[in-house]
């Protein structure tokens, strides 16, 4: 049976909304509860997409409220409380036990609660004496969004930024990859599975990869760990293969505009949890929302570079100029600088602030340099541009001929095509494997010990993700003999102009850039 993320993950917050009860064919408890709903904003996003209002009313919800709002009592009635395990949530839910608002509580938190805030909220409700109130305390493990079958984010805002910034200490790092592999185990443990883990070398994508390797390694020493259901799973071939990757590894598609339909929309109208607010003909907002059956209604279209200075000096958003700079500046073979310098004078006419496009220049004349060095110059000028520039810039460097690639097929479809094979390709030959289920000495080795193919694939993208990729990923999987199953998930997924807003971001923290003064400014 396929993995299905969204069925899994409604399942477990189904039998959640059901006081943690087992539930029957209907997807029903044996005896109806009428019960309140309790979210921060963060779980809020996670239920979004998958339980509506009637759905609620179908398991006994009367009631739903966000935490950090002022509620009365309502008595004789079991809380439900869905949220993140924080010292502020922490604080609210031994306030409530105190003021006796419901009968009881059934804590579910959306990840693993740490033990510190665990015996903050013991000792708070045993010192109001309300400790009695507390039914049950579970963790979820569903710290991550379901937006379709195949589609997840972690919703971690500005992770490309945070994992890029040249000032982020080794304690920040570590923090964020951390938070990243803590949403990934929330999503295999979802789906019962332990993957075979590849990556890349270098950069966040090993990071992430030895980190998940190693929790995941010390969860199955456990006794009742979350994967036993998922334990037929017994050779390679079986198991799904997850292959992790960073944004660098192709930086153009998370700039450039797609024209199939749910990336276009996604890019121009703001789609957001599968939701849009569209401008009536009248002035007020209408709301829409596009179910997971819409298929793409638009073909690719592309641009013609010839063009460009007269696309750049003639009508447009800012915005748009600047991603279409950027977009001719990676997909340039090299860089002429007459060019440039003409880009970056149109790009000032217009008044558009070049952070970002000036980033994208250091990071494409690193990536020159690179390719034409030695092996020994190469890895000082790695070495160079790590303490320049920030941590993953090697992850950069690595992946120079993605940078540089404009074919139409995305380099990330086709290296996760050839990932999936299990094959000996000397595209992956370099790339490394983890098994968390194989002795520790193994890992991170080549994959000369794989045998595929592999009928499942989970693909997942560091520092922001699009419908781009996703829409690809799906168009692989189906053209497969047989069809194969992907699914797509990332830190959190951008629009061009989000992302291009974060490399602006990395652009002006290098002193780079920055928006011209205005037209009639004094030079004094």
């Amino acid at each position: 049976m396929a993995l299905n993320l969204r069925q899994r993950q409604t399942e477990c917050i189904t039998r959640m909304l059901n006081l943690n009860q087992p539930v029957n064919a209907t997807g029903m408890a044996n005896e109806e509860v009428y019960k309140i709903l309790i979210y921060d904003k963060f779980c809020q996003n996670i239920l979004s997409p998958l339980i509506h209002v009637k759905d609620l009313r179908k398991h006994g919800v009367t009631l739903y409220f966000l935490i950090d709002k002022d509620r009365k009592p309502v008595h004789d009635v079991p809380a439900v409380y869905f949220v993140q395990p924080s010292h502020s949530n922490i604080q609210r839910i031994i306030a409530d036990t105190s003021n006796s608002l419901y009968d009881s509580f059934h804590l579910n938190f959306s990840s693993l609660i740490p033990r510190p805030l665990l015996e903050d909220l013991a000792s708070g409700t045993l010192n109001s004496d309300s400790i009695h109130r507390i039914s049950k305390v579970h963790d979820q493990y569903l710290e991550f969004v379901t937006l379709e079958d195949n589609l997840f984010s972690l919703a971690q805002k500005n992770s490309y930024v945070q994992l890029n910034d040249p000032k982020a200490g080794d304690r920040e790092i570590e923090d964020i990859i951390e938070k990243i592999v803590g949403g990934l185990f929330c999503v295999l443990a979802t789906l019962a599975v332990v993957p075979i883990i590849r990556c890349p070398r270098g950069g966040p994508a090993e990071m992430v990869a030895s980190a998940l390797d190693q929790r995941l390694r010390d969860h199955l020493l456990s006794k009742n760990n979350l994967f036993t259901e998922g334990g037929n799973f017994v050779s390679s071939f079986q198991r799904p293969i997850l292959c992790i990757f960073d944004r660098n590894f192709e930086l153009s598609v998370g700039i450039q505009h797609d024209f199939r339909y749910r990336p276009l929309v996604h890019d121009i109208l703001g789609l957001k949890l599968n939701r849009l607010n569209v401008q009536g003909e009248k002035g007020g907002m209408k709301s829409y929302e596009l179910d997971s059956w819409e298929y793409d209604m638009m073909v690719r279209g592309g641009i013609d570079r010839s063009e460009l200075l007269g696309v750049l000096r003639g009508k447009g958003s800012k915005m748009d100029k600047l991603r279409f700079s950027i977009m001719y500046l990676i997909s340039s073979e090299a860089i002429n600088q007459q060019e440039v310098e003409a880009v970056e004078a149109a790009l000032r006419e217009s008044e558009v602030d070049t952070s970002a496009f000036q980033y994208v220049k250091k990071i494409k004349a690193l990536n020159v340099s690179l390719a034409s060095a030695n092996s020994a110059s190469r890895s000082n000028i790695v070495d160079w541009a790590e303490k320049l520039y920030g941590q993953s810039i090697s992850a950069v460097t690595a992946g120079v001929k993605n940078l540089l690639s404009n074919d139409r097929q995305l380099a990330l479809t086709r290296t996760v095509e050839a990932l999936a094979e299990g094959r000996p390709n000397p595209e992956i030959d370099s790339y490394l494997v983890f098994d968390p289920r194989a002795p520790k000495s193994s890992s991170g080795m080549g994959s000369s010990h794989l045998k595929g193919p592999f009928k499942e694939a989970i693909v997942f993208m560091i520092g922001g993700g699009n419908y781009v990729e996703y829409g690809s990923l799906q168009e692989l999987a189906q053209r497969q003999q047989p069809v194969k199953h992907v699914i797509y998930g990332t830190t959190e997924i951008l629009t061009g102009q989000e992302f291009v807003e974060q490399l602006a971001v990395l652009g002006q923290k290098m002193g780079l850039g920055g928006a011209p003064p205005p037209p009639h400014a004094s030079t004094h």
